[in-house]
């Protein structure tokens, strides 16, 4: 397995996470998530993943996509389950979820991390990926980085549907009006399937239903001020099997809501400034043997404001109140910070670009914490660009961590207090594109380290158990990422990462990252068909009770288009019929094929 991905790793170099059209020029890939827009080549660590490549390669869920992108590790407790993502090794709440620009990390989870089981990708317009401390940005829960998804503004009304294997059926329904001064729109879509076992032992099908509503306004009051809404809602469905795992009746509910009401005012006091009111909720329920229901609030207002001089400085700054508050099963908690924020980026001369970001969080119940973030990229010319970066970041006991959920302390116990997790991390990346925009590639090499991790303390004796900062880990990585437009509509991409993740308390490995993964994808676009084919492989991975075996597998997706409104779709998933698994003991569907139309109008 090691030797198949070193392998196509060192015959390869085009990323499989941004496909791109013969005219396109890498610069014109844009990352905004950085607060100010930036070009992805001069940014180490950041991603795009565009609406064409989403269509391209059929993604439904946004599971389907991020495993691709180098650094990330993926895993679910089989179809319907917890879907959780590590970045660069970092467990999976040390990684913000953004939609829209708001937090959507559950407050009600014990390390307070995001469930992307269920999370629909039909109006999703582009992700992006900050891989590395982000704190200096977002402040906590930015660790290993940040995930934002942006989305779409409809114009038209657009309809699919779909059906395949395991008897699922999905489909979806978007209206809207998109132009210069205004635009609103709605979108719905639905999926259930009958599933297999989750337990990879089991023999009883575990059904999946998700259901996702999208709403979006924008409206231009004067030429400049103007006042954007969007709202999102997730409901999920599902039949799980845990505690082994093994068959059980156990099912969960959860439903994810979020959304902001966001003002833009321009030249005012010769700055562009936003202000957002944004708020996000979850509630999960769980039927099983131990029923729970959780519930998570967070609340959040900022403004933030623009501004450049003399062309070669622009800088953004801002103020932002977060509320978070839980209710776990029958008991509730709350948390607060105040933050202030900095970001300045220098063209220096025409090849040198400088970047710094600075934050103070002021948490109520846990003190005040500074992080910041210094970049930099340097055109040696020829199409090379090196690029760096060194930050620090953040974050904060969640509130199940803070209230001591689930907790049982005998008297007499001493318990520490817990303080804030803190990390560092520095990166360098050396990357190339051709003078024609059809080759281009970059490497890159990091370190993330973790201090004063938060982890459940258990003691087998006393059967005590409550939270302590007792954990360090540190990552040294490797990400290699391409594209290669050869010719004739073919399209070459490949994504790589060698990831050397250590708990240097226990000095083993971190559970759940496997050393090496990555992907291949060759795409096709012709001028009424396209296609795109992905293989996309994993090495043996450490994991609860043992080793989950390494594996490679592949998908295909096209797409005819019958005319301008009419779209023909086709998907084949696990190609070979390959026997794998993402978490160990939880199952995966073996080959299965969907079919489906699209219309536009």
């Amino acid at each position: 397995m090691k030797r198949l991905l070193l392998t196509t790793a060192a015959l390869l170099a085009a990323p499989s996470c941004v496909l791109a059209q013969e005219t396109t020029r890498v610069d014109d890939v844009v990352v905004t998530a950085t607060r100010l827009p930036a070009v992805v080549h001069d940014m180490p660590g950041a991603r795009v993943i565009d609406a064409e490549t989403l269509r391209l390669r059929g993604a439904v869920f946004a599971q389907d996509i991020l495993a691709d992108v180098p650094g990330l590790s993926v895993y679910r407790a089989g179809p319907g389950g917890v879907t959780s993502v590590r970045m660069r090794g970092a467990a999976q709440d040390k990684s913000l979820i953004l939609v829209d620009g708001v937090p959507v990390n559950d407050p009600s989870q014990p390390a307070g991390g995001f469930d992307f089981s269920g999370f629909d990708l039909g109006a999703t317009d582009r992700i992006e990926v900050l891989s590395g401390p982000q704190s200096s940005l977002w402040g906590s829960d930015a660790i290993g980085g940040v995930i934002a998804f942006t989305s779409r503004e409809i114009d038209g009304v657009e309809a699919e549907a779909e059906t395949g294997s395991f008897d699922t059926g999905r489909g979806r329904v978007a209206a809207g009006v998109a132009i210069a001064q205004q635009a609103f729109g709605v979108s719905w879509s639905h999926y259930e399937t009958d599933g297999i076992s989750a337990a990879a032992s089991g023999t009883e099908a575990d059904g999946v239903e998700a259901e996702s509503l999208a709403l979006n306004a924008r409206r231009a009051l004067t030429d400049r001020l103007s006042v954007e809404v969007r709202a999102r809602q997730t409901d999920v469905f599902a039949e799980i099997d845990d505690f082994g795992p093994v068959d059980s009746l156990d099912t969960t509910e959860t439903r994810n809501r979020s959304a902001f009401v966001r003002l833009r005012a321009g030249g005012v006091l010769g700055l562009d400034h936003q202000v957002t009111a944004a708020g996000s909720d979850i509630t999960r329920t769980t039927v099983s043997a131990f029923p729970s229901t959780y519930e998570g609030e967070r609340r959040l207002l900022r403004w933030q404001a623009d501004g450049r001089t003399s062309g070669a400085v622009a800088y953004a700054f801002g103020l932002e109140r977060e509320e978070t508050e839980a209710f776990l099963n029958g008991a509730s908690a709350d948390l607060a910070v105040d933050s202030a924020f900095g970001t300045l980026r220098w063209d220096a001369t025409d090849r040198l670009t400088l970047t710094l970001g600075l934050r103070h969080d002021d948490t109520r119940d846990f003190g005040g914490k500074t992080t910041g973030r210094a970049a930099a990229a340097w055109d040696l010319g020829g199409g090379v660009t090196l690029s760096g970066a060194w930050g620090t970041g953040f974050k904060t006991p969640s509130v199940s961590q803070a209230v001591c959920d689930f907790c049982f302390v005998l008297p007499g116990t001493a318990v520490a207090a817990l303080v804030p997790e803190t990390a560092e991390g520095g990166e360098l990346a050396l990357g190339w594109r051709s003078a024609d925009g059809r080759f281009d590639g970059r490497v890159t090499a990091y370190r993330l380290e973790i201090d004063d991790q938060i982890d459940g303390l258990f003691d087998a004796g006393t059967f005590e158990f409550y939270y302590v900062n007792v954990d360090r880990t540190r990552t040294d990585g490797l990400e290699l990422e391409g594209r290669a437009t050869l010719g004739g509509g073919f399209d070459l991409g490949l994504a790589w990462a060698w990831t050397d993740a250590r708990d240097l308390d226990a000095d083993a490995p971190v559970l759940r990252v496997p050393e090496q993964a990555g992907s291949v994808t060759l795409a096709w676009r012709g001028e009424r068909l396209s296609a795109a084919l992905t293989v996309r492989g994993e090495g043996d991975m450490p994991d609860s009770g043992g080793t989950r075996d390494g594996f490679v597998t592949a998908n295909l997706a096209a797409a005819w288009d019958l005319n301008d409104r009419v779209t023909f779709t086709a998907r084949v998933e696990n190609l070979a019929d390959e026997s794998w698994q993402q978490l160990l003991g939880y199952g995966e569907p073996g080959r299965s094929g969907y079919v489906g139309l699209r219309l536009r109008y």
